[in-house]
């Protein structure tokens, strides 16, 4: 048995930091001097009361929430948060507005017609393969939500700023950045995001609610999928998925105090970006699917001069300790994940691998 660790460019469930792993790997078999695992303690315990309450705290010290926010832990995955959104804040009167930018946002908006509510696709960048994210969009002035995706893992694009929408609250699937970078909460009625990709393991969903939101959700829902039981219940309606609760509050611990915080945290993801996005911009070798001004720095997408050098790429690539580079499998070519966890050191090996393989394949 081998203690050597890849550098992890998995798009999710995707690296976490290695001072959180054996943090955990410490303390599983005896979690806060209880005896226990984390995995065995009572979520009506003392215990896991502290780890939750610590988890919403860190969450709204990181992002300086006051108290009309509320931070709900719910099973389900973004997915979910596609369909339970919209039963909870439309009638059937109502319409949001939604902008396509890519895989996850059309599967936002399927499960919108799914639940038998209305939206209308105000702004999309599918004419040109979701290389980008519309600029200047036209909302309309009695939506109940915009609905945006912040952060497009699979074609590799974000927004580097969120538009104005004239008051309209926006409801974001965060899932592949939250924490990456601070936020202007004022924006923003509802945020969400999948675990698995920046703050934790795979099994559990933040989801990030405002008041005036909260007041207006459909109570002819059933339990599990009203917003409102979570927030009156500190996400306890039933039993919560305490591991991936517990290990998201370990890594917000992480950014929280070993980093310095979010402003800290874009800097260095901005850091980590440039690095990859200057060499591949040097190269005539390899090339960006994404268009320039709406670059992930989360996700950095990229093609090689043929399918056949791709597949040599990805399969010497893993030889060398870099894991995860395939592409997403609807679109194919390369993808690097570099979540706030992946290291300086991870981007370099990753770029000295690129330019020797371009030297040998060229």
């Amino acid at each position: 048995m081998t203690d050597k660790r890849i550098h992890n460019f998995n798009a999710g469930p995707a690296a976490l930091p290695l001072k959180v792993l054996k943090e955990i790997q410490a303390s599983f078999l005896n979690f806060d001097n209880s005896g226990m695992s984390i995995t065995e303690v009572s979520h009506r315990s003392k215990y896991f009361d502290n780890v939750i309450n610590s988890a919403v705290a860190r969450t709204k010290r990181l992002l300086n929430l006051d108290d009309r926010f509320h931070v709900l832990f719910i099973q389900g995955g973004a997915s979910l948060q596609f369909a339970m959104a919209p039963m909870n804040f439309l009638s059937a009167e109502d319409s949001a507005d939604y902008v396509n930018t890519g895989t996850w946002s059309t599967k936002a908006i399927k499960e919108v017609g799914i639940v038998k509510k209305n939206c209308k696709v105000v702004a999309s960048s599918e004419d040109k393969d979701f290389s980008y994210i519309p600029q200047d969009v036209k909302f309309s002035s009695n939506a109940k939500y915009v609905h945006l995706t912040s952060n497009n893992t699979i074609k590799g694009t974000q927004y580097q700023t969120f538009p104005d929408t004239k008051g309209v609250p926006i409801v974001c699937d965060m899932s592949s950045d939250i924490f990456s970078r601070p936020l202007d909460m004022e924006k923003f009625g509802m945020i969400y995001a999948g675990a698995q990709k920046n703050i934790g393991p795979s099994g559990t969903c933040m989801v990030i609610l405002r008041q005036d939101m909260l007041d207006m959700c459909n109570k002819d829902l059933p339990s599990m999928l009203r917003y409102s039981i979570y927030a009156e219940k500190n996400s306890m309606y039933n039993t919560p998925p305490c591991f991936g609760i517990y290990t998201i509050d370990l890594v917000l611990k992480w950014i929280e105090e070993d980093i310095g915080g979010l402003e800290k945290m874009e800097a260095y993801n901005i850091k980590k970006a440039d690095i990859l996005y200057d060499f591949i911009d040097s190269s005539d070798f390899y090339r960006t699917t994404a268009q320039k001004y709406s670059r992930s720095l989360m996700n950095v997408t990229f093609r090689l001069p043929s399918e056949d050098l791709e597949k040599k790429f990805i399969a010497e690539s893993a030889q060398k300790s870099l894991g995860g580079l395939k592409g997403h499998r609807s679109v194919g070519g390369c993808r690097a994940s570099i979540y706030n966890a992946t290291t300086m050191e991870g981007i370099e090996a990753l770029v000295d691998f690129m330019k020797a393989f371009e030297k040998e394949n060229k």
